[in-house]
């Protein structure tokens, strides 16, 4: 019997790599090939620990590339696509946006028209033994727009994304929903809230927070340091993209999201306080390189999910509260930097 094997998009980056990771060791009957571009988000240090895995296949490619992107389901087979690959830095969107709507938006295009065109025959008509294939597609709450001080963001919630990354990842949602509707692709989509945990890339809040801790510099929090995002262990967010393409319903969408509301000011201070604890400055806390500078534009104020759906139709929930795994993401980085 073949080797059931999977494509996983972007899995050199944060999500994807703590998902390649967390897959071998859950399936080591099952091949992933990886296929990332490796640009700035990408850090093939991240997957060091499964790259002599002989069902672990790397590939140096664009998704947009569709010659390559055929030529892969032809070699493989595919038996379904995990895809995470994308330009996810808010501020990289704001000063340059056309490379987001290049991987999010015609990206995800040329990875659905792919399997499209491996997986069926015509408008609903899958090919004998594609059956069971599909597409998960990873997107984020950011496409809902911004939250008041009340209520979280549901599977219904209108969208409205406020920078060109959201937008471009309403865009990436919406051709997905559209393959399902049109051509009864099998597809899925998971909408994550904020994730954290290990091998995040050091430009993103919380390892900036320890970076600039570490080396005794101003930590630096966007305006008033009370926007609020609803924080996500990465590796329940793994585990909920894998229950939501083996037991999902074909063309649903599922909101994965920690419970875990935090504002930025917490986190800052959450975070020094650990430092303090395991690594102490010589001269006082870590609290005090704490820095308010000029807010993002467009800066949502507040994020939070509602994860009932796929709770309670598909059993997942977060393992970690924000304590016990922003804990766990400190040592990390300790013992990665410290």
């Amino acid at each position: 019997m073949a080797t059931p094997t999977y494509l996983v998009t972007g899995g050199a980056g944060f999500i994807g790599s703590n998902f390649i990771i967390h897959y071998l060791q859950q399936h080591p009957g099952h091949r992933l090939v990886n296929l990332d571009l490796l640009t700035y988000a990408g850090n093939p240090d991240n997957l060091a620990e499964v790259a002599d895995n002989p069902n672990y296949i790397f590939v140096k490619g664009d998704i947009g590339d569709y010659e390559l992107v055929k030529r892969l389901f032809d070699e493989y087979d595919f038996a379904g696509v995990y895809h995470f690959a994308a330009e996810s830095h808010v501020d990289n969107s704001i000063s340059g946006p056309a490379a987001f709507i290049q991987t999010n938006i015609n990206g995800t295009f040329t990875l659905l028209e792919a399997a499209r065109q491996h997986w069926l025959d015509g408008p609903g008509q899958v090919k004998p033994g594609k059956e069971g294939h599909r597409f998960l597609h990873v997107s984020t709450d950011e496409v809902y727009g911004s939250l008041g001080p009340e209520g979280l963001f549901t599977e219904t919630t209108p969208y409205a994304p406020n920078s060109p990354y959201s937008a471009s990842k309403a865009s990436s949602d919406f051709l997905v929903r559209a393959y399902h509707h049109t051509y009864g692709l099998n597809v899925v989509t998971t909408n994550c809230s904020n994730n954290y945990g290990p091998r995040q890339h050091p430009e993103k809040l919380i390892p900036t927070i320890i970076r600039h801790a570490l080396a005794g510099e101003p930590i630096p929090i966007y305006g008033d340091g009370r926007n609020i995002r609803d924080w996500l262990y990465v590796l329940d967010h793994c585990k909920g993209i894998e229950l939501a393409f083996n037991k999902g319903r074909a063309g649903e969408t599922y909101n994965i999201g920690g419970k875990n509301e935090r504002d930025n000011l917490y986190i800052a201070h959450k975070i020094c306080s650990l430092l303090d604890e395991k690594k102490p400055r010589q001269e006082g806390s870590y609290a005090e390189l704490i820095t308010f500078v000029t807010d993002r534009p467009g800066h949502d104020r507040r994020y939070a999910i509602d994860a009932s759906k796929i709770e309670n139709e598909l059993g997942w929930q977060a393992e970690e509260d924000f304590e016990s795994g922003i804990a766990k993401t400190v040592d990390w980085y300790l013992e990665k930097w410290g």
